[in-house]
């Protein structure tokens, strides 16, 4: 499955540990990345300054659904099943 153009979900619904750049302690699950553009495209894509987690994230249906809400809510549901407590 490819990446639907104008998602974003990904840079919103899960947390990221590891430093990005302008972000040095990651995000928390539910914010925006702040290389997430209005069009919801990543300002990083293809740069070596994208995270490694960010890189290796693969579009898949089981994780992105069948739209853009599929994919906020199963990424976020992930987010919250895998949570340490």
């Amino acid at each position: 499955m490819d990446c639907r153009a104008g998602c974003g979900a990904c840079c919103i619904a899960p947390s990221i540990s590891s430093p990005i750049p302008g972000m040095p302690q990651g995000k928390p699950a539910g914010e925006r990345c702040i290389h997430l553009s209005a069009e919801h495209l990543c300002a990083l894509f293809g740069r070596p300054e994208r995270p490694a987690v960010c890189v290796g994230f693969s579009a898949d249906e089981q994780v992105c659904g069948d739209s853009r809400e599929a994919a906020i809510r199963l990424l976020g549901w992930l987010e919250q099943a895998t949570a340490v407590a």
